[in-house]
């Protein structure tokens, strides 16, 4: 049952039992310092009393001691002569026997002694503490009694720590659910804000809190993850309308080559719209081919780990590759990471397309190490992306100005993918500074020895 309760509740139940446990630990500890206290100011008090008779009784002489009329606080008062024999007592114990009969008295001719009885109205055990007082070239005794104090002092000390320790105990409590309830009111206020947003309004967010604590940095961590999901969710939808549109060409294009064809089969050039449709089909293979690539880096499909070298990985690929544009090879060997062999063939791949596309005749690769890092570039002669335009050029399906126009089989997704291929592998894609052309960088951590 408890684990159904609301927070505010287990918090309240928490911190009453601990105020319980904690009050009663206190009291268990307190009460023995209160009854030795208790103790200790009886048992003086009985000494003092005891102390002024005896006094008295050395001035007065034997014969004079008339019956005694305790006017004291103490009111068990014996006083007992050299053979034992009670010569005078308070009313309470007028005709009794002596309580006690010890008379060893240290250098202070003082006796501390408790003695338990049933001939004191009650029956209970007293506190007994007497002095040696010279009379007539002898000594008498002069005793006081004082009850001794119960472990648990008094009922009325019982009763006042319990009700002391509900009291407080409730007052805790409620101060306590108070606290609690004012604490949660920004998580309510969190939950309702995040229960009106939809998809069609991820612009609102949830009000930060007035005091810099940890709900304000839970508000700011939410806010932080709607900005990331509408910002996941844009680009989403925008790579929805390009992919639709993208996928949609082709498709176009084939259905329009069949209609004319159709429209008179006698004088159609049947060879002819096959080569056609087969060109569109390329392109629709392509694309689809990279959207599953895509699909595959962000569901995090995890890589072949191996040892790979940079230098091997570019001869091979230039091997393989047909015959296009000059290419530079500026390469370092020896230069190892670890990483997947297919999709760094496949982001080199993509950024050696994309050079041979824009490039007027050369083409630099090139393979370093810097920082120690592994450092491989792909640079161009062509015209070039403008600054403000280098992050766009990794943004699915983005199409800048004609001059670096998606042409010759490019789907838009290649830098896309390349840029995911090296963040999977802990490094970075950037386009940076060149004399002329567009240079592709990719940083990535190098193998451990």
């Amino acid at each position: 049952m408890f684990a159904r309760w609301s927070l505010r509740r287990r918090l309240t139940m928490v911190a009453l039992l601990s105020t319980l446990a904690g009050y009663s630990v206190t009291v268990a500890v307190i009460t023995p310092l209160v009854h030795a206290l208790i103790t200790s100011y009886e048992t003086e008090h009985a000494a003092k009393t005891a102390r002024r008779v005896a006094l008295a009784v050395q001035r007065i002489p034997p014969e004079r001691i008339k019956p005694m009329v305790s006017t004291e606080e103490v009111d068990l008062i014996q006083v007992v002569d050299d053979q034992g024999v009670v010569r005078q007592a308070s009313p309470k114990l007028l005709g009794q026997r002596p309580l006690t009969t010890d008379t060893s008295a240290g250098d202070d001719n003082r006796v501390d002694d408790v003695v338990c009885t049933t001939r004191v109205p009650g029956g209970k055990c007293l506190i007994a503490v007497g002095y040696r007082t010279p009379v007539d070239a002898t000594f008498w005794m002069v005793y006081a009694y004082v009850p001794v104090v119960p472990w648990y002092i008094s009922p009325l000390y019982v009763l006042g720590v319990l009700l002391a320790v509900l009291l407080l105990s409730a007052i805790t409590a409620y101060v306590s659910w108070l606290t609690v309830t004012r604490a949660l009111r920004p998580v309510a206020n969190i939950k309702t804000e995040l229960a009106e947003i939809t998809a069609t309004d991820l612009g609102r967010r949830v009000p930060p809190l007035p005091h810099r604590d940890e709900l304000d940095d839970l508000a700011w961590t939410v806010n932080q993850t709607l900005d990331r999901l509408e910002h996941a969710v844009e680009q989403e939808r925008r790579f929805a309308a390009d992919a639709s549109h993208d996928l949609r060409s082709p498709i176009t294009a084939m259905r329009t080559q069949i209609e004319e064809a159709m429209l008179h089969p006698d004088e159609a050039d049947w060879p002819r719209t096959a080569v056609a449709l087969l060109s569109s089909l390329d392109r629709l293979q392509a694309i689809v081919t990279d959207l599953l690539t895509l699909a595959k880096l962000d569901a995090g499909a995890p890589g072949v780990g191996a040892d790979v070298d940079l230098a091997e990985l570019v001869e091979e690929e230039l091997e393989r590759r047909a015959p296009g544009k000059r290419v530079e090879r500026r390469l370092r060997r020896g230069v190892v990471v670890t990483g997947d062999r297919l999709r760094l063939t496949r982001l080199l791949a993509n950024l050696l397309d994309n050079a041979e596309r824009h490039a007027e005749s050369t083409i630099i690769v090139t393979v370093d190490e810097r920082g120690g890092g592994a450092v491989m570039e792909v640079q161009d002669d062509g015209a070039g992306i403008a600054p403000d335009q280098r992050e766009m050029v990794f943004r699915r399906f983005t199409r800048l100005d004609t001059s670096r126009n998606r042409d010759d089989g490019g789907t838009g997704l290649g830098l896309s993918i390349a840029l995911e291929i090296a963040t999977a592998h802990g490094g970075t894609l950037t386009l940076e500074d060149s004399d002329t052309g567009a240079r592709f960088v990719l940083q990535i951590p190098r193998a451990s020895s």
